[in-house]
């Protein structure tokens, strides 16, 4: 979990070759969810979004900042991307 100014994120890398795995996909699924009604609860009490962030190992590097593994990582359960 890591939090910043404006949100809480729970990053978890992954080795790319597990990315597609079905029990990373679902628990991925199941930590989007849990986000999803984090931010619902925190939001209700001055608190901040949390987002849900599966990295694939090889994109963590020296010149990546969190903001933009934030971007291209951030992992939506398929009710949400409705």
């Amino acid at each position: 979990m890591v939090e910043t100014e404006t949100e809480k994120l729970i990053c978890e890398p992954k080795r790319a070759d597990d990315m597609q795995d079905s029990a990373v996909l679902a628990k991925a699924r199941a930590a989007a969810t849990w986000c999803k009604h984090a931010t619902a609860h925190e939001m209700a009490h001055g608190g901040k979004p949390c987002r849900y962030l599966l990295i694939p190992h090889h994109a963590i590097a020296d010149n990546m900042s969190l903001d933009g593994l934030a971007k291209r990582f951030a992992f939506a359960a398929p009710e949400e991307r409705e």
